[in-house]
């Protein structure tokens, strides 16, 4: 039995030349009946992407082909992704397949793990039982984790390598996966190739549409988030764009855009669009934190607070008056009339 890494992984350099090996061109992964089972999984794991932000996981326990079927099913899946170039696809596969690595490589060894980090460019040692990565690494791959733990100065470094719990390491590689295809899609398909591939982007088109339409960001009524506190818009781009806010800041949004009247099924749309949405999740917190379930309704915390907590992004004059010490109390401000427009006194 073989191939089993490679079919685990399939990202890994070794799986281009076991698909050299079998002779797997892109005429016949893409025509042949022979590999029907490998575009049908494509396919997959592309609707995966779309429903839950992660691609299932299918038993390698079979023979050799079916472990080369999922193999080349990832390719496959590129060139789906690539052929319907969606933004919000590509966004959206790229996190669903650094996902599923992040759950397998719990499940590896410490060997399989250093392969992994080498493929993603990730400088590992592995001292005295204890994976390692170059601090320069971490903060390239960390940076969009805003939680104070995941700062460099909250890291055990030594000689220039940081030590992090395994949880935490493979997030690292998570994300340094994700980078490296959000960067390589969408890849160039010829005309003719998009013809061949039309039956299966037509169906990912498909359910691609139904969960946009089910989760519309159009938010109505009379909210003008341009108007919103830097703070507070810094962190709904960034819940849009596939970053993870920390608790706080979901907390201190969530409970922000409650404030001024959103209901809390406009506030999952706002969520929506980001790469790792899930409805059901997202809905708990938010209904908890509205005060749906358990009857507590809170409310954004002060300036102050979001200062000591880290979420205070990109202040503006307007915040730097000295003045300010609510992000609603900057919302109220900026919808007065101009004659009014006066920040409140000490």
């Amino acid at each position: 039995m073989q191939y089993l890494r490679e079919a685990r992984f399939p990202f890994l350099k070794e799986c281009s030349r076991i698909a050299e090996k079998n002779d797997i061109a892109v005429d016949r992964l893409t025509s042949s009946p022979e590999y029907e089972g490998a575009r049908k999984r494509g396919t997959e794991r592309v609707l995966d992407a779309i429903r839950n932000s992660e691609v299932s996981y299918v038993p390698l326990t079979g023979s050799d082909y079916d472990r080369l079927m999922e193999i080349v099913s990832y390719p496959y899946a590129r060139m789906l992704v690539s052929a319907i170039n969606d933004r919000f696809l590509t966004r959206r596969y790229a996190l669903a397949e650094s996902a599923r690595m992040n759950r397998l490589l719990g499940e590896e060894t410490r060997e399989t793990v250093t392969a992994v980090s080498k493929e993603l460019g990730v400088s590992t040692t592995n001292a005295g039982g204890e994976l390692r990565m170059h601090f320069t690494d971490f903060i390239r791959f960390s940076v969009r984790i805003k939680s104070p733990e995941w700062k460099l100065v909250n890291t055990e470094i030594h000689n220039g390598f940081v030590t992090l719990p395994k949880e935490r390491f493979y997030r690292v590689l998570q994300n340094a996966l994700q980078d490296r295809l959000e960067e390589e899609l969408p890849l160039d398909i010829p005309n003719e190739l998009k013809e061949t591939l039309k039956k299966d982007t037509e169906h990912v088109r498909v359910v691609l549409a139904e969960m946009k339409s089910k989760y519309n960001p159009a938010t109505g009524g009379d909210i003008k988030m341009e108007l919103f506190p830097p703070c507070m818009r810094f962190m709904l781009g960034g819940a849009q764009n596939g970053v993870n806010l920390p608790h706080s800041g979901r907390f201190a949004l969530v409970s922000f855009l409650h404030s001024l009247g959103m209901d809390s099924e406009r506030i999952l749309t706002l969520f929506s669009q980001s790469p790792d949405f899930d409805a059901s999740k997202s809905s708990y917190q938010i209904r908890h934190i509205t005060g749906e379930l358990g009857g507590a309704e809170y409310t954004p915390p002060e300036c102050s607070t979001m200062k000591s907590y880290g979420i205070c992004f990109e202040p503006d004059a307007l915040c730097n008056s000295g003045k300010m010490k609510h992000p609603l109390s900057y919302y109220r401000i900026k919808t007065l009339p101009p004659q009014e427009k006066r920040p409140p006194t000490k």
